[in-house]
């Protein structure tokens, strides 16, 4: 369990960097106020996620990961980056984060299911948010940004790297 809170915490507190990062890049270019309205919004969603693992570590006596502010630069730098590369590869780095966000989650719920039902179903909610954010991404583009290939497997990649290192440190 230990495992399973410390990740889902590591993710969401990197998924409202990466927005973030998105979003003071996107808001001050101009023309891309609606874009960065959207990453506002996203990574308010995403607070509400993190708020949410903030307590559950509290009440569980879990500690957060030892890479917190490592990963808490990277997402910032990602979000950025790609931001700076433009709005579809800003969508690309939504939808690549999403899609292993999304298979991570389901696997959780699938083991806690029994044990932790209530747990599971507060997954399940997160989960359909997280879809929610990547279908958004593929309909402003995402799959159309430059490189869509590349990017999205090493943004996955380092996700899925990032997942396993968080789980246990």
């Amino acid at each position: 369990m230990a495992e399973i809170l410390r990740v889902d915490h590591a993710g969401e507190m990197a998924a409202v960097a990466i927005y973030r990062g998105q979003r003071v890049v996107l808001g001050e270019a101009k023309g891309h106020e609606r874009i960065a309205g959207q990453m506002a919004e996203l990574e308010a969603q995403e607070a509400v996620h993190l708020a949410r693992f903030d307590k559950l570590l509290t009440e569980r006596r879990v500690r957060p990961t030892a890479l917190a502010p490592v990963w808490r630069a990277a997402a910032f730098a990602l979000g950025a980056g790609t931001a700076l590369m433009g709005d579809k590869a800003a969508h690309a780095c939504t939808d690549a984060v999403e899609t292993v966000i999304e298979e991570h989650y389901a696997q959780q719920i699938a083991e806690l299911s029994a044990r932790e039902p209530e747990l599971a179903a507060e997954l399940s909610a997160f989960r359909d948010e997280e879809l929610a954010h990547r279908d958004l991404a593929v309909e402003e583009g995402a799959r159309e940004a430059p490189g869509y290939a590349l990017l999205s497997a090493v943004i996955r990649t380092g996700c899925r790297a990032a997942i396993k290192i968080s789980e246990k440190l």
